[in-house]
């Protein structure tokens, strides 16, 4: 066994490798740029080696900097995680010239399965259905159409050394292609150094399923069930489960099967995932091998058992799987969300900055229900422009799916982070979507039910009633604590607990009447049967309220507001107030804040690069029409005029770096 690895990556998968090393006695190296010398990888690992500037081009996906640490420092194998190295064949082949072992497939299997258009000749020669395709490299935009036409629309169009989304579209007519191709093809050239695009039809109303397949060096493969990976936005995961509601036995058989078959065909010798397209009615086509780690490898491993990056250093280190495939079992069903550094209210756009505030819900394993939290930041750490706005993996366990579900909704409710834009109000929401929870997935589920965005909802019905209960509970404690501050002074009759209260929620008032029983707080809903226990051990200051609501187990997101405070859960957000009888006619009487018109003006919807600016200072456009490009965490954003307009004023020129809502042009 290897005595110290190195770690040719960053961010969480950088962190979650080092945490299976230290528990297998294996020392670490951790490398890093600029952007990443105060980040967590650096601080967990037992060295770290300075390789470069920021960006990723000039730093982590230099070979020669990575080998020149591992001799620096003598570590005697490198794990590449997931993107900038892990699937280079010529990184895999260097590692072997230097005499350091890669802990990853062989240069091979890489070269067959890991570039896109040569993983689906070789699929085809060995009888593995592929989804009908144009397998060549596309000379340009013109070729792509004509392609396209050919194939039959909707095609997508996808970087042969793609992942994670990046460079690829789909494309619904052939002006959708020619400009897809376009993008594509910048940002393949960008995230990977290779602009190679290719094409094939797009099956409508999918799901994205995979199988986890595991080789050794001794001709060993199996699989380890699948996962379903059908919630994504912008092509990109953001849900993840295992094993697929989709899937029976019998199908699970096959696909498992069929991937063992392919993986076999070219030796392979680590952990990889053959990921397919499946149509509703479970028929399934080979889409793609990634010769690496998976980002959403936890669901697969809570549901084995099977630890994947401790599988992968003793293959590599040459030990046989001792695991057969009548070993593998699946026991209850676990749940992935990606928490990310995104705005859902500007259509998921990056947010970066400092994270004021990072408290995850705790990792524990209580009652047959487990929470696991895969991160590679910190409270006070910073969220930077260069890379993936990843902040970390939330993972529920339990015995059955729903119950997983609400194990994973209730941990969002539980997760404070501050000082940045998240997604974890929108994966809120999604934990409690009825589509979601039936199972009834596809890849478009995020584009069907949210077709206008994401904005936090008004609670409704049974849901106001608990946040109004908890903002009178909230309330009726900081008052009890106004009562204990002394040296006030006296009045001339003392004061009264005053039972009445109106609990404002944004304009909906709710009257109520508050009774102290034991240790709970009882609130009435006056006109209803409503009332409510509420009991706590909240104090002032705590961003996360955790109590129970009537013997239920409650979290709620609690942020300060003028003269209230502004509640989050399960997707909702609202700001609660809550007055005497007087003060609420009072309140009522207030006029609303009007936000300030902004349709003069293109804004920048998130810090990002102007790759470039597509019209002129005087050009009339039209709505819909494009405007400019940012480009912001490896992706590249269109920017289109929402009406039709005259173009004022150009307050930016081409590779200006903007803040969020910095002026990009004004219309007349």
């Amino acid at each position: 066994m290897f005595k110290k690895i190195l770690i040719a990556n960053r961010g969480e998968i950088a962190c979650r490798i080092i945490k299976t090393a230290r528990r297998m006695g294996i020392q670490t190296v951790a490398v890093y740029s600029d952007a990443d010398k105060d980040a967590l990888h650096v601080d967990m690992a037992d060295e770290a080696v300075h390789i470069g500037p920021p960006p990723a081009a000039e730093s982590y996906l230099i070979i020669e900097r990575i080998i020149e640490a591992c001799r620096k420092t003598g570590a005697e194998a490198v794990h590449p995680g997931y993107g900038f190295l892990s699937e280079r064949e010529a990184f895999a082949n260097a590692l072997k010239d230097a005499g350091i072992v890669f802990i990853g497939p062989n240069p091979g299997a890489i070269a067959a399965m890991g570039d896109k258009i040569e993983s689906k000749k070789f699929a085809n020669a060995a009888k593995v259905s592929t989804v009908p395709g144009f397998l060549g490299v596309i000379e340009d935009a013109d070729h792509a159409v004509r392609i396209s036409d050919e194939i039959g629309y909707p095609v997508m169009l996808k970087a042969s050394a793609g992942g994670g989304g990046k460079g690829m579209r789909i494309a619904w007519s052939r002006d959708e292609v020619a400009e897809g191709f376009t993008r594509a093809k910048s940002e393949a050239k960008s995230s990977f150094g290779d602009d190679r695009v290719f094409v094939e039809k797009f099956i409508v109303n999918p799901r994205h399923i995979e199988i986890q397949v595991l080789g050794d060096k001794h001709g060993n493969v199996i699989y380890l069930g699948e996962r379903e990976c059908s919630i994504q936005r912008r092509n990109q995961k953001v849900i993840e489960e295992a094993p697929s509601p989709l899937l029976d036995e019998e199908t699970r058989r096959k696909m498992g099967e069929q991937a063992v078959a392919l993986a076999k065909a070219v030796n392979y010798d680590s952990a990889g995932t053959v990921e397919f397209v499946a149509g509703q009615d479970k028929s399934f086509f080979f889409l793609e091998m990634n010769t690496r780690l998976q980002v959403e490898h936890p669901v697969t491993e809570l549901i084995t058992g099977v630890d994947l990056v401790e599988q992968m250093i003793r293959v590599a280190a040459g030990e046989p799987l001792t695991i057969k495939q009548s070993d593998v079992k699946l026991k209850g069903w676990a749940v992935e969300s990606r928490i990310y550094a995104e705005d859902p209210t500007r259509n998921f756009l990056p947010s970066t900055g400092r994270l004021i505030t990072y408290r995850p819900p705790a990792e524990e394993h209580v009652e047959g229900i487990t929470v696991r939290n895969d991160t590679g930041v910190f409270e006070g750490g910073e969220i930077s422009i260069y890379y993936d706005p990843m902040i970390a993996k939330l993972v529920t366990h339990a015995g059955d799916r729903l119950t997983a579900i609400e194990a994973q909704a209730r941990a969002l409710d539980e997760f404070a982070i501050e000082g940045i834009r998240h997604n974890i109000p929108f994966l809120a929401s999604l934990m409690q979507h009825p589509r979601w929870r039936s199972g009834a997935l596809a890849t478009g589920f995020i584009a069907e039910e949210y077709p206008n965005g994401f904005l936090p909802a008004q609670p409704q019905g049974e849901d106001a009633h608990v946040m109004a209960s908890i903002a009178t509970a909230i309330d009726h404690l900081l008052n009890e604590r106004k009562r204990q501050i002394s040296g006030q002074m006296q009045t001339q009759r003392p004061v009264t607990f005053q039972r009445e209260r109106t609990v404002m929620l944004g304009r909906e008032a709710y009257d109520v009447v508050i009774d102290q029983a034991d240790d709970a707080l009882l609130v009435r809903f006056e006109g209803t049967d409503h009332a409510h226990s509420v009991s706590s051990d909240w104090v002032p200051g705590d961003l996360v309220w955790r109590g129970t609501v009537d013997d239920e187990v409650v979290a709620c997101q609690v942020r300060g507001a003028l003269n209230g405070v502004v509640l989050a859960r399960a997707g909702t957000e609202v700001t609660a107030r809550v007055y005497t009888r007087r003060e609420a006619e009072l309140a009522k009487l207030m006029p609303e804040k009007k936000a300030a018109d902004k349709s003069k003006a293109l804004l920048c919807p998130m810090p990002g690069l102007i790759k470039s600016l597509l019209v002129k200072a005087g050009q009339e456009v039209k709505a819909g029409e494009a405007l400019c490009v940012v480009e912001a965490m490896k992706m590249e954003n269109m920017l289109r005029a929402e009406r039709d307009a005259t173009i004022y004023k150009i307050a930016c020129k081409e590779g200006d770096s903007l803040a969020v809502d910095a002026v990009i042009m004004e219309f007349a």
